[in-house]
């Protein structure tokens, strides 16, 4: 029967056609929309925890109440000390203190005066110990613009954009003029090794990179950071897990009654990113719902003009003694092979398309020149295990509801006018 249906499709377009492309684009639209959802999600998780959050951060309690105004008078103390333990106690993480701080850059001309000066906001990374990963985390080498890597202390990164409005080439001097984690004045003055793009609006309006080691002496900060990020080895966030580690964590060295005391957060617990990931889950949901409600209403309107094309049809089958009910899942049958067949060729175009985003991507720098948030203005798709089968959701469901709401039709003719049809 099913090899009848096929044949019967296959010979007659008009019946197969229309449907089987209706259902083809849908799907595709379908498996494009949410790679491309789940693409921005993986780069908003990967930007945030790479230049901000980790997967998991420590910070003091007192920091973390106002972690967005980096209030580096209430920093960590003794991060040597902890270090050690958090390598000891949590070895599937990999460890990184940093400094966030803020100021002026000062620009000076061949007399010492200033020359120009604009607010640089500061990442204060390990670029010079053994074994460090902040270059590799931060992919500082594919960054650079202009000049080199910092190679001894005393030298900075400096975003490429902001060091075009201050006229500033590698191997001149800048200034930085900022505070110290004591409140006082601090004054430094750094050579300019190189300059970097990153890709990310955020940081590359006005950011200077330098070792953490520079950074301590020159805010008053001698074994004292602002946060110390931590991250999976493979660099791959799990949730799960980074629950787990968190809840150690602050059972273990957290104290509610010291606001000085470490505290522990989860890359979902920061920055509303829980929010944010819970709203593009119902994205994804919302759209797979549209999908289907549309090519419903489509086929359900395809699935009446054929039955009123095929009347005639059913009229014959009606009147050589076919059962109502056989014609009505024999429709039903051939639906489920257009959406088969069409789900099939719709998540192959879409895959396609996903695929081709997630290597090339589509760069979105122009919108996002006030951003202030982590994200990279190269947007890509992301194809996961997910993307090969949701496009068989609303395809297969959506034809399925079209001709079983075109095909109730079936059961209101009458037998005692078939005749009469037959006839005209």
């Amino acid at each position: 029967m099913i090899k009848f249906l096929f044949k019967g499709l296959v010979r007659d377009r008009s019946r197969s056609l229309f449907p089987v492309l209706t259902v083809m684009f849908g799907v595709m639209l379908t498996v494009w929309l949410y790679s491309w959802i789940k693409g921005a999600e993986n780069m908003f998780i990967e930007s945030s925890a790479k230049f901000s959050t980790g997967h998991v951060k420590i910070m003091s309690r007192a920091y973390a109440e106002d972690a967005s105004q980096i209030p580096n008078d209430l920093a960590l103390i003794g991060i040597e000390e902890l270090l050690k333990n958090l390598k000891k106690d949590f070895q599937e993480l990999i460890w990184a203190p940093r400094i966030r701080f803020a100021g002026l850059l000062d620009i000076p001309d061949e007399y010492g005066e200033t020359m120009a000066q604009g607010p640089v906001a500061g990442l204060a990374v390990d670029l010079f110990s053994p074994g460090s990963p902040e270059k590799e985390i931060i992919n500082l080498e594919k960054s650079i613009i202009r000049g080199r890597l910092p190679e001894k202390p005393g030298e900075i990164l400096i975003s490429d954009e902001f060091a075009q409005k201050l006229n500033l080439e590698p191997g001149e001097t800048a200034t930085l003029i900022s505070s110290t984690m004591y409140g006082s004045m601090a004054v430094k003055n750094f050579t300019v090794a190189g300059t970097v793009r990153f890709g990310i609006t955020a940081m590359d309006s006005g950011t200077i990179v330098a070792d953490i080691s520079d950074i301590q002496s020159a805010l008053d900060m001698e074994d004292a950071s602002g946060e110390i990020l931590g991250f999976f080895k493979d660099f791959v966030y799990r949730n799960k897990k980074a629950d787990e580690i968190n809840a150690a964590f602050n059972l273990r060295y957290s104290d509610e009654e010291d606001e000085f005391s470490p505290v522990m957060d989860t890359l979902y617990n920061q920055n509303g990113l829980a929010d944010i990931l819970a709203m593009t889950g119902v994205f994804s949901g919302v759209i797979v719902g549209i999908f289907v409600v549309a090519m419903s209403i489509v086929l359900w309107n395809a699935g009446l003009m054929g039955n009123i094309r095929r009347y005639g049809e059913i009229g014959v089958r009606l009147a050589m003694g076919e059962d109502k009910g056989h014609i009505y899942r024999s429709i039903i049958a051939e639906s489920l092979m257009i959406g088969c067949i069409g789900s099939f060729l719709g998540t192959t175009l879409g895959l396609a398309i996903s695929y081709y985003l997630q290597v090339k991507g589509i760069n979105i720098g122009s919108l996002m020149k006030d951003a202030s948030f982590m994200f990279t203005e190269v947007m890509r798709a992301k194809v996961t295990p997910v993307s090969f089968v949701i496009g068989f959701f609303p395809g297969i469901l959506a034809t399925l509801l079209g001709a079983s709401i075109s095909g109730i039709g079936i059961y209101k003719r009458k037998t005692s006018q078939l005749i009469r049809e037959l006839e005209a």
